[in-house]
């Protein structure tokens, strides 16, 4: 019965939870800032890593909260240690760019979330990582390459318009301009500026 009853408490707390952040949610689309902060903020303190997600963005925002980077990267910490894969990749972006601890330290810690973001199938992180090993100290174009392929291959239009740039300039693939040019009118074609303007070079 103990055993019963502590089951029990934990749906009834993941329920409240889900119900908090849903609330959250719809409140935000209102206009409702300060509203949904509460409910993602009551949501998040329950340990539901979604509505810990969402209190880093009203954090990273300022919607509903004062602006606080801190506030935001550790929320997002807390999200993505429970893989959740957006959060795994805006912590990275924040370690990269306001974390604490050496440089090599942060990055190697958000080079891992970044992967395993990628894994799950964020574009953003795939786009990201694509970037960054082609751009690196230690360039490792064909890992980049094969990021910045998943990236184009999800429908974003400046990753494509970066594989056209490998393979004009032969960046971790054989050289091909017929090659770049497809992609660039891919890239184009999905809006991208950069790519119309290369096409018309």
């Amino acid at each position: 019965l103990e055993e019963a009853a502590f089951q029990l408490q934990q749906i009834f707390r993941i329920d409240i939870s889900i119900a908090l952040n849903i609330l959250g949610i719809e409140s935000m689309r209102a206009g409702h800032c300060r509203a949904a902060f509460t409910c993602f903020k009551l949501a998040a303190d329950r340990g539901y890593s979604k509505a810990q997600f969402n209190v880093g963005l009203c954090y990273e925002h300022g919607r509903g909260t004062e602006k606080d980077l801190e506030k935001a990267g550790f929320y997002y910490c807390q999200a993505a240690s429970s893989h959740h894969p957006m959060a795994q990749y805006r912590y990275a972006r924040y370690l990269l760019q306001h974390g604490p601890g050496s440089c090599w330290d942060r990055q190697h810690k958000a080079v891992a979330l970044l992967e395993r973001a990628a894994g799950a199938g964020i574009t953003e992180a795939q786009a990201y990582l694509g970037v960054f090993y082609m751009r690196g100290l230690q360039p490792q174009e064909k890992r980049g390459l094969k990021y910045l392929l998943q990236a184009a291959d999800s429908g974003d239009a400046q990753s494509r318009y970066h594989v056209g740039v490998c393979y004009e300039q032969g960046l971790g693939v054989q050289q091909s301009v017929a090659e770049a040019l497809r992609h660039y009118r891919q890239s184009a074609a999905a809006g991208n500026a950069r790519a119309r303007e290369r096409l018309r070079e």
